[in-house]
């Protein structure tokens, strides 16, 4: 799948993520006697939140395949809920992305990873 946009791109990401999540959901509620009201999925694109929330007033949606509005069902059932989460946050860019030094720090402290020292 190509996006042409990131907003693009982070919805069709969530939109997976939320097959995902909703059939672990049933696997859970399957195994143990005990129902999950609502999951938070932490999305760090602002527009794609409002993409899934309200998909009918942007634009940009009727260029997205029909599978990939599963998340707006899924957060209109009240399954999902959708919630910012920043970028500064995202433990996993340190992994993916070339960052400075003070943002590679955080996210390596928040994953409790002890620097290495010199090793003379």
């Amino acid at each position: 799948m190509i996006a042409l946009s990131s907003c693009k791109a982070e919805y069709i990401a969530a939109s997976l993520c939320a097959c995902q999540t909703i059939w672990l959901i049933n696997l859970i509620n399957e195994i143990i006697d005990e129902k999950c009201e609502t999951v938070t999925l932490k999305i760090d694109n602002i527009s794609a939140i409002n993409l899934a929330k309200n998909p009918i007033a942007h634009g940009r949606s009727k260029h997205i395949e029909m599978r990939f509005h599963y998340l707006t069902e899924q957060v209109r059932k009240g399954k999902l809920k959708l919630e910012h989460s920043k970028s500064e946050n995202q433990i996993a860019d340190v992994l993916t992305k070339g960052v400075k030094i003070e943002v590679f720090t955080k996210p390596r402290d928040l994953m409790e990873i002890e620097a290495l020292t010199n090793m003379n």
